[in-house]
């Protein structure tokens, strides 16, 4: 069976991540971010949403395994800091219901997605420059990089968060995870 770990960076909405990919039949744990990722035997890892960069731990070192990582909101953000990216704050601020455009509909996370989906998201803080290697896969008129993929490495993350009843296909970037991770 497939197990994916879901990190927590102390978001509000973690343990629905979790129940996500439980939901699609996936061992799946949630771990605490100081947790080594040594210690960690899994076949993927999200990288939960939470409310700041000074407590995400442990969380940089999962980007450096040979499993998929997928960062939601926070998750994606730290991503792009580590891997030399920017990140900066958002002109729009908190959460709102917005209409992404998926503009790589080969990419293997979102694809399915495209041309639209509507998704619940923050952009107090949101990722202003792509590290290298990776592109943007979906933008939006609140925010230019609303996802960015890197299917070399195994890298995927979004804005938005797709394990929220608001979020229109939030079970779709799941599955396609998970798949992304069986394929790996």
């Amino acid at each position: 069976m497939t197990k994916i770990v879901v990190v927590d960076n102390h978001g509000q909405f973690t343990h629905l991540e979790r129940r996500a990919l439980s939901d699609l039949g996936v061992d799946t744990e949630l771990i605490d971010n100081e947790t080594p990722p040594d210690e960690v035997a899994a076949d993927g890892v999200v990288l939960s949403g939470g409310p700041d960069m000074d407590r995400i731990g442990r969380s940089p070192a999962y980007l450096d395994g040979d499993v998929p990582v997928l960062g939601i909101c926070l998750g994606m953000q730290l991503m792009a800091a580590e891997l030399g990216g920017a990140v900066g704050g958002g002109e729009y601020g908190g959460y709102a219901d917005v209409t992404v455009d998926i503009v790589d509909d080969a990419d293997p996370l979102l694809g399915s997605l495209a041309p639209q989906t509507r998704v619940w998201a923050s952009h107090a803080d949101e990722v202003t420059d792509l590290p290298e290697g990776f592109t943007r896969t979906a933008t939006s008129t609140v925010c230019e990089i609303e996802a960015m993929s890197d299917p070399d490495r195994g890298l995927f993350g979004v804005q938005w968060h797709p394990e929220v009843a608001h979020t229109e296909a939030g079970d779709v970037v799941f599955e396609n995870f998970v798949e992304i991770c069986e394929s790996t």
